[in-house]
């Protein structure tokens, strides 16, 4: 079995226990009759996300001349950026640390400044604007469509 094949299963059975997590979710009294409950959302990515996995894992493989270059050879492994890899998944970290002490605007607009960085962005001038107006925009969508409050400010501030 290929590489992907096997990154699609264990994807598979991440989305199968995610699924289950999400439907065994236990509501309280007053959303259970709600339409749009909070594992509604959990249970149709799961849903989703098991289509997809399923569909990676049935098809067939690809013809040997498109495969060589498409195809991860893990004999090249030390050729890949892990570094990058590695550095995102600690800025993500980071981020989810940073967010109750500093707020989510200065969270939000740390991370996305740091992993375009880290991506190889080095206009600074246009990362951070963009990395601000991202911030706002996802705290106000959260804020005001969906009635969810997030701290945007350090807890000592607000």
């Amino acid at each position: 079995m290929t590489l992907d094949k096997w990154i699609a299963a264990l994807f598979l059975a991440a989305a199968l226990l995610y699924g289950y997590a999400a439907f065994d979710y236990p509501l309280l009294p007053f959303e259970r009759h709600m339409s749009f409950k909070p594992n509604t959302w959990p249970i149709v990515l799961s849903v989703a996300a098991v289509i997809l996995a399923f569909l990676i894992l049935i098809s067939p493989r690809k013809a040997a001349v498109e495969e060589s270059a498409a195809e991860i050879e893990l004999s090249r492994l030390g050729d890949y950026k892990l570094g990058q890899a590695a550095l995102i998944v600690l800025s993500m970290i980071l981020y989810a640390f940073a967010l109750r002490p500093i707020g989510f605007l200065a969270a939000t607009t740390l991370f996305l400044t740091a992993t375009g960085a880290i991506l190889g962005e080095r206009n600074f001038k246009l990362l951070v604007p963009i990395a601000v107006a991202g911030a706002l925009f996802v705290w106000l969508i959260v804020q005001e469509a969906l009635g969810i409050f997030l701290r945007p400010f350090p807890g000592f501030l607000s």
